[in-house]
């Protein structure tokens, strides 16, 4: 499996929401029960966005617990960039499909996994990207964070999620995010099986 993970940093997400979201995915990567979802080795980047997009991790192969600590490490230590701005969801999916196209590891099934706290205010509209994401086979799922838009999931349900089981998960707020983006991991991963060189 390759998997992109696509963070909002948007002028909504504040400097302590920032730290919940980053904190709270490294403390799922470092789950046990998260690094052994997948069955095998799994291809994995993480992409942080608002009006444009910053590669926050390149790919990693994540073969054993040592490689999940060392990408739950950098995104930990991954500053808050780019620039805090509006909430371009359609141009974070193209740099999210573009960053999966680039995976140099060849895998049998790739997802794009959003997470955010707000609709797309800026930007092109993200449902033809996600048809096109849709068309060419990846999985593209969200986690919306609806603390202060609580009808985000249905947004994201109608504009962002795409492919063969694709879902939205919700959180109440970022303080819930680390919890919820382990059992997301865990729903994406069981099962998925990266063919590796």
């Amino acid at each position: 499996m390759s998997l992109v993970l696509a963070l909002d940093v948007s002028a909504s997400v504040d400097f302590a929401e920032f730290a919940l979201m980053a904190g709270g995915l490294a403390a799922a990567l470092r789950d046990p029960a998260v690094q052994g979802a997948a069955g095998g080795p799994v291809a994995l980047a993480a992409l942080f966005w608002s009006e444009a997009q910053e590669v926050a991790l390149p790919w990693a192969l994540l073969r054993a617990p040592a490689d999940w600590a060392a990408a739950a490490d950098a995104l930990d230590a991954a500053p808050r960039a780019p620039r805090a701005g509006a909430t371009a969801t359609g141009e974070a999916l193209v740099a999210a499909l573009a960053l999966l196209a680039r995976c140099p590891f060849p895998a049998a099934r790739a997802v794009v996994d959003v997470s955010g706290d707000g609709a797309a205010n800026r930007g092109r509209p993200p449902g033809p990207v996600r048809d096109l994401g849709v068309a060419a086979g990846v999985v593209l799922n969200a986690l919306a964070v609806g603390d202060e838009e609580p009808d985000l999931a249905a947004h994201y349900a109608r504009e962002v999620i795409g492919g063969p089981g694709a879902f939205v998960m919700e959180c109440a707020s970022y303080a819930d995010f680390g919890e919820a983006m382990r059992r997301k991991l865990l729903r994406e991963l069981g099962g998925s099986i990266i063919a590796l060189r």
